[in-house]
């Protein structure tokens, strides 16, 4: 008998044993900007019943074209908070924690104490990235890691592949030379075959500051991609 609450349409398509799975389900989301935010949201709304949420910034009006937490009334706000409000109000039974810290090799160990089914690496920072590549390594989670989605404008370029596949991604490039010297054999990551347009270069407090520029469609449609690869691997 098909339920009725707000996963009747998707147990429809992933059967009472899917739905069960999702509501079991633990996932760990770093980065909850114009990637991570949309994974979360559909995390949600898919039915994922456990997750925990990691970011240290707050929303700046500059989030507005692409993050979807990202509002006039949220600007200033912590995005923890933001998201964490908005994730209750989507499903009020769900299980979920917010941590307000930004990411490090000092820390990055405190971080996975426990089990999870996924961790969602969307950080911006490649240092970040790089430990918690290398930690998801030693601790044998599943992890899959969002590549360079700025100065792009066609999300159907957008896939899943492994890093050592990846191509046209400068941020790809960093990510697979250093995986390969940290020797990590395989790595799930969302990328784009779009050739970046050229990143342009501000002046920010009398310094230049190199500024990725962005659109609604592609960080938010790379999100999408990575909660519907998670949701596909979780209900197998």
């Amino acid at each position: 008998m098909i339920r009725n609450d707000f996963k009747q349409r998707t147990e429809i398509v992933v059967g009472s044993d899917g739905i069960d799975k999702l509501r079991d389900a633990n996932i760990l989301v770093f980065g909850v900007g114009g990637v991570g935010g949309f994974v979360v949201e559909s995390l949600i709304r898919a039915g994922v019943g456990n997750i925990t949420i990691v970011d240290f910034d707050k929303v700046d009006e500059t989030n507005i074209n692409r993050q979807i937490i990202a509002l006039n009334s949220s600007i200033g706000k912590n995005k923890v908070d933001v998201m964490y409000e908005r994730a209750l109000d989507i499903n009020p039974n769900l299980n979920i924690r917010k941590v307000c810290a930004l990411l490090t090799e000092e820390n990055c160990s405190d971080f996975l104490c426990e089990h999870y089914d996924f961790v969602v690496d969307a950080i911006d920072m490649v240092k970040s990235k790089l430990a918690l590549i290398k930690e998801c390594d030693n601790k044998k989670l599943r992890l899959i890691s969002s590549m360079g989605m700025g100065n792009k404008l066609d999300p159907t370029k957008i896939e899943i592949s492994d890093i050592y596949k990846t191509e046209m991604c400068p941020l790809a490039k960093i990510i697979r030379r250093e995986s390969k010297k940290m020797g990590i054999r395989r790595l799930a990551v969302v990328y784009s075959k779009e050739k970046p347009s050229e990143t342009g270069v501000d002046e920010a407090d009398g310094k230049k500051k190199r500024v990725n520029g962005s659109v609604s469609f592609v960080p938010s449609a790379a999100g999408l991609i990575i909660a519907s690869y998670i949701v596909r691997e979780l209900i197998k």
